[in-house]
C-alpha cells in the first residue's frame, strides 16, 4: 500500500483529471486498461471497470483496451481455451458498449514492438523495487504459484502496455496504485536518461463499490460465485437460487455477520441503484426465497439489453475477429512508431 501522502497526491490528481473530463477537456488524455483472458467476464468486471471505460470513451477520451494474453502465464501453466476466452472477451466488450471506432482493442502477443520495450524498461528499475511491489506479492500468494520472472516483472510489462501508446491515465482501485507508480517511475527515468519520449502517468481512481460474489467473498470464476455477463437469464436464476444464505428468515444488511444475504442485497442495489438496506427493509420477513427472486429480477432486467447485443456478436464471429485484427493492426503501427522514438532517443539507429 502506498503511503498516505502519495495516496492523497494521487487522489488530488485523479480528481483534477475527472473534473477536466467532465468539462469536456479530454484532448490531453489517453487511457489504457485491460484484462487477462482467463475466463468469462462477470458482474464484478462490469461494474468495477467496463462501465467506467464506456463512460470515458463516450466522453471523448482516447481509450485503449489490452487483452493481456501473455499475462495469463504469470501464474498458470496452460493457455488452454485462450482463443475462446479472447473472442468471448471481445464480445463482452462490444455488448457492454465499447465502440471499436473509438476504442482500440488489441492483444499482447500480436504487438511485438510493444513487448520489445521491456528490454530498456527493465534497465530502469532495480530488483529490490520489483520485489517489494505489494500487488505482485498479493497475486503470488493468491495463486499459490512460485514467483516466475514474468510475474516479478509484471509491473514493467504493464508499463510497456501503458507507455507504448503514450497512455497517461489508467483507471485503478487504490490497491493498484503501486503498479502505476512503477510506470510513472519508468517514464520519468527514461526521459531523464535519454530525453523526453513518454508522458507523465496518473491513476484515475475509481470509486465504484466492490461487488461481492454470491457467497460474500470476492467475485471470482474460480470460487464459482460469479454471475457472468454471458450467462442466460435462466442460468443466472439457477446460480442465484442455489447461493447460500442462512437460517434467519428476516432479511437484514450485515456484510460481516451475514455475508451471503448481504452479497445478494449489494448485487441488487448496484443493479437497481437502490440502497441495499432499503431493499432489505422492503423484503423484511419475506425470507431468502423472496430476496433471491428480487435479485434475479434486478440482474436480468439490467443485463437484458447487453445480453441481447451479445447474442448478435455470438452469431457473427467474423466481425469479432475483424475488430481484433483491426485493433492489433493499429496497435502495431503505434508501437513501431514509439519503438523508433525510443531507438532514436537511445542512439540505437544504425
Amino acid at each position: 500500500m502506498p503511503n498516505e501522502g502519495s495516496y492523497e497526491a494521487a487522489l488530488r490528481r485523479s480528481d483534477q483529471i475527472q473534473a477536466d473530463i467532465a468539462a469536456g477537456k479530454t484532448e490531453p488524455y489517453v487511457m489504457l486498461t485491460g484484462d487477462r483472458p482467463t475466463g468469462r467476464l462477470h458482474l464484478g468486471h462490469y461494474f468495477g471497470t467496463i462501465k467506467e471505460r464506456v463512460r470515458l470513451q463516450d466522453a471523448g477520451v482516447r481509450t485503449n483496451i489490452i487483452i493481456a494474453d501473455y499475462q495469463v502465464i504469470t501464474d498458470r501453466d496452460t493457455t488452454e481455451h485462450i482463443r475462446d476466452n479472447v473472442y468471448n472477451m471481445v464480445m463482452d466488450y462490444l455488448a457492454c458498449g465499447i465502440d471499436p471506432d473509438k476504442t482500440m482493442i488489441f492483444t499482447h502477443s500480436a504487438v511485438p514492438a510493444e513487448n520489445q520495450l521491456m528490454l530498456p524498461f527493465l534497465s530502469l528499475v532495480s530488483e529490490a523495487e520489483l520485489q517489494r511491489n505489494p500487488t505482485v506479492k498479493a497475486e503470488m500468494e493468491a495463486s499459490g504459484h512460485s514467483l516466475t520472472g514474468l510475474l516479478l516483472t509484471y509491473p514493467v510489462h504493464q508499463a510497456c502496455d501503458i507507455l507504448f501508446c503514450k497512455g497517461n491515465i489508467v483507471p485503478v482501485g487504490r490497491d493498484q496504485l503501486p503498479h502505476i507508480e512503477v510506470t510513472a517511475k519508468i517514464s520519468r527515468r527514461f526521459n531523464e536518461r535519454y530525453g523526453r519520449v513518454f508522458p507523465e502517468v496518473s491513476g484515475l481512481l475509481t470509486s465504484t463499490p466492490l461487488i461481492p460474489g454470491l457467497d460474500g467473498r470476492k467475485m471470482s470464476k474460480s470460487y464459482g460465485n460469479a454471475i457472468s455477463i454471458s450467462m442466460t437469464a435462466e442460468e443466472t436464476a439457477r446460480l442465484i437460487k442455489k447461493s447460500r444464505t442462512d437460517s434467519d428468515r428476516h432479511i437484514t444488511f450485515d456484510p460481516e455477520g451475514r455475508p451471503g444475504v448481504s452479497a445478494l442485497l449489494t448485487t441488487a442495489g448496484i443493479c437497481t441503484g437502490r440502497d441495499p438496506e432499503e431493499i432489505a427493509a422492503e423484503i423484511g420477513d419475506g425470507g431468502s426465497g423472496q430476496l433471491k427472486k428480487y435479485v434475479t429480477q434486478a440482474v436480468n432486467d439490467y443485463f437484458a439489453p447487453i445480453r441481447e447485443r451479445r447474442h448478435r456478436f455470438e452469431a457473427d464471429l467474423g466481425y469479432v475477429q475483424d475488430v481484433l485484427h483491426d485493433g492489433n493492426r493499429r496497435a502495431n503501427e503505434i508501437a513501431e512508431s514509439t519503438l523508433q522514438e525510443v531507438r532514436e532517443a537511445m542512439g540505437m539507429v544504425y
